[in-house]
């Protein structure tokens, strides 16, 4: 049973996140103001969605995030965004 819901949550997940790629995608490319609102309003709820799925993925272990990033790796990834390297 565990599995099955392991595996529900990580395909909801990535649907969510399908959304709001999606939605990233649509709201700048329209002009009408009420369309980009109602679709940031989407945006807004679909990402409360996957937060709240994320905490839950967290605490039942079905997601371990990736060690954190040292501060050398952070200044490295910020060089080359201000650099003209990239």
């Amino acid at each position: 049973m565990e599995m099955q819901e392991k595996i529900m949550v990580a395909d909801t997940l990535t649907g969510i996140n399908g959304e709001l790629i999606r939605y990233a995608e649509m709201i700048p490319q329209t002009e009408n103001k009420e369309l980009k609102s109602v679709l940031k309003q989407f945006r807004s709820t679909c990402e409360q969605s996957q937060e709240e799925l994320y905490q839950i993925a967290r605490e039942k272990s079905y997601y371990v995030p990736a060690q954190k990033a040292t501060e050398e790796e952070v200044a490295h990834v910020k060089g080359l965004f201000t650099s003209k390297t990239l």
